[in-house]
């Protein structure tokens, strides 16, 4: 289990290698992909239970990337963790390749299951915890939705289903960001205050700075100690974070770009990964 200064460490190199992983395609979903690295961080650094040289372990953790197309921030992860080598990362979005645009449980080892249909993430994460309990299994599901996924009415079948059955064993993080495909949240189809609306539901809710890894590591603990009620995690996040060409950007859900443009962006964020490993007592 890695300490807090040594997951904001790994934060910054998953955001590299994410934005390396895009930049053999050329586009990508590069903003949504940004604003969960710390997220994906503390699972797969400190809190999920995996084995990377066994990925269908059947008592594992288990995560469900319901905003599928965040999948590049995913692979850069698993690859860093032992799922697949390094050089994998070059088939995003390639014919035949392993990495597709959207998660895809049957192509990319590591991946618990195939998301990109916006909304349908909160019924298959229900289904692998419910699963998982009935089995006898003490395995957590974790399941990532974006803010604008949240206009999708099966989200909110969800939750009410998940409360219903107690199901304890499942975290839901959400990617509040502000931002979605068309636009901003409040213009397109405004969520309001997410926290009330999982708290009204019967659920422990917390909110919490995403781009803060110490804050997300309380969190997930905070929400596992919590028994007979399911957990939200309202993540306050910047689309696009950490990247100098999309971080505020209207336009940053699906973009194109240029090597010099991710060249730019990656040494900025290697300024603030030498800065992390100082502050960790990591070598630079």
């Amino acid at each position: 289990m890695k300490t807090a200064g040594q997951l904001q460490v790994m934060a910054e190199e998953i955001r590299i290698a994410t934005l390396r992983t895009l930049e053999y395609f050329g586009a990508g979903h590069i903003g949504g992909a940004m604003s969960i690295v710390e997220t994906l961080a503390v699972l797969y650094g400190s809190v999920m239970r995996y084995d990377a040289s066994n990925p269908g372990w059947d008592t594992r953790d288990r995560l469900v990337m319901s905003k599928g197309h965040a999948g590049p921030a995913l692979y850069a992860t698993l690859s860093m963790c032992g799922f697949f080598p390094a050089e994998m990362l070059a088939e995003l979005n390639m014919p035949g390749g392993r990495l597709p645009s959207h998660c895809d449980m049957n192509k990319t080892p590591g991946v618990d299951m195939t998301t990109g249909s916006l909304g349908q993430g909160m019924s298959t994460a229900i289904g692998l915890a419910l699963g998982c309990r009935m089995n006898g299994w003490d395995s957590n599901t974790y399941l990532l939705l974006g803010d604008g996924e949240c206009n999708e009415g099966q989200v909110w079948e969800g939750v009410m289903f998940a409360r219903h059955h107690k199901l304890d064993n499942l975290v839901t993080f959400v990617d509040r960001n502000m931002q979605q495909l068309d636009g901003f949240v409040r213009d397109v189809l405004d969520t309001g205050d997410m926290a009330a609306k999982f708290t009204a539901f019967g659920w422990h809710t917390q909110e919490v700075n995403g781009h803060d890894t110490r804050a997300i590591d309380a969190a997930v603990r905070n929400a596992l100690a919590q028994k007979g009620v399911p957990s939200a995690i309202i993540l306050h996040t910047v689309k696009g974070y950490g990247c100098n060409f999309a971080e505020g950007v209207e336009s940053n859900h699906n973009m194109s770009f240029t090597k010099e443009q991710i060249d730019g962006a990656v040494a900025d964020v290697r300024v603030r990964l030498a800065a992390a490993k100082a502050a960790a007592g990591e070598g630079v």
